[in-house]
């Protein structure tokens, strides 16, 4: 009697079947994976152009002739999905767009209009955009603002920002040089005094940690020189490292003098830190890039030699899990 079964014909069937299985098999394990991934908290950059913006007022060169949508002032978004939380790092002129890819990002609705904002200091990038705020714009309701001493006095005394603690749109939240804050299960911030131009406050930059790693943004400071502590060793204890990239050589303002705003050139950052390990380079990422800074144009010479070194430059909407 003959086999009334076509063999190859089945053959074909299990193998589509198993093929099958294990489609379902990935696509769900990617679903966990991705549901796990989720509800870590994460940063993501909100800007990274220095307080001028770009293109900048009175600038007449190639890199202002066009508007770049992703060049935002400095600024990260930070995002606690288990918690429903979602905070700002300073209250840049860009405080309306940042806000929205802000919720865009985190794709769930809170009960508050905003967790908090954490501000490093009183220079126009950092914190003008609290003018936002006010009854004149959103007439935002008690949203926290983490502030240090100086910063809260220069806020609670000189207008229009006294106006938005006196009718409560924003509640002023003290911090302390070094004293940490749980802002939610998963994440503490702690700010570190940095030297800078003070004309109405300290400066500071922040350590945020999550779960399962930490970041240190320091978008402002004099130079590495002049801290207290030491950066490298700062590096070597973080995950991620958002350093202060304003300026990247020395000459880049041909109508100002250099000395009144010292930042610390990459260059000079590069001969520091070019000596660490290639895993602690590859934490750095250069962010508070200044509108004449050549790495902000990718095809330069300067933004491949960064990259050639191990070293990062931060980009709009980047994303980094804690």
């Amino acid at each position: 009697m003959k086999n009334r079964f076509n063999i190859p014909l089945i053959l074909k069937i299990e193998c589509i079947l198993i093929i099958s299985l294990n489609l379902c098999l990935t696509s769900f394990a990617q679903k966990i994976n991705s549901a796990e991934k989720n509800i870590n908290p994460f940063l993501i950059i909100l800007g990274t152009i220095q307080d001028g913006g770009s293109p900048h007022i009175g600038c007449q060169k190639d890199c202002c002739k066009v508007k770049d949508a992703e060049k935002k002032v400095v600024s990260l978004g930070l995002i606690d999905p288990a918690a429903n939380k979602k905070f700002l790092f300073e209250a840049t002129p860009d405080i309306i767009d940042q806000r929205k890819k802000l919720d865009s990002v985190a794709g769930f609705i809170s009960t508050a209009q905003l967790d908090g904002i954490f501000l490093t200091h009183a220079h126009i990038g950092h914190y003008g955009g609290l003018m936002y705020l006010g009854r004149e714009a959103w007439n935002s309701n008690s949203i926290p603002v983490y502030a240090m001493p100086k910063m809260k006095l220069f806020l609670e005394n000189n207008g229009p920002w006294s106006q938005l603690v006196k009718i409560k749109n924003i509640i002023l939240q003290d911090i302390q040089n070094k004293l940490s804050t749980k802002i939610s299960e998963n994440l503490v911030i702690t700010p570190y005094t940095v030297p800078h131009r003070d004309e109405f406050s300290e400066t500071v930059g922040y350590k945020i940690i999550g779960p399962n790693k930490s970041a240190f943004f320091i978008p402002d400071i004099d130079k590495w020189s002049k801290w207290e502590m030491n950066i490298t060793e700062i590096i070597k204890e973080v995950d991620y490292a958002l350093l202060d990239g304003t300026f990247y050589g020395i000459g880049e303002l041909n109508n100002r003098n250099m000395a009144e705003v010292p930042h610390p050139l990459i260059t000079e950052s590069m001969e520091l830190f070019n000596s660490m390990s290639e895993k602690d380079r590859n934490k750095i990422w250069f962010i508070h890039l200044n509108h004449t800074n050549p790495i902000l144009n990718k095809n330069s010479a300067e933004h491949k030699l960064i990259i050639d070194k191990g070293y990062h430059i931060a980009s709009f909407g980047q994303q980094i899990f804690l």
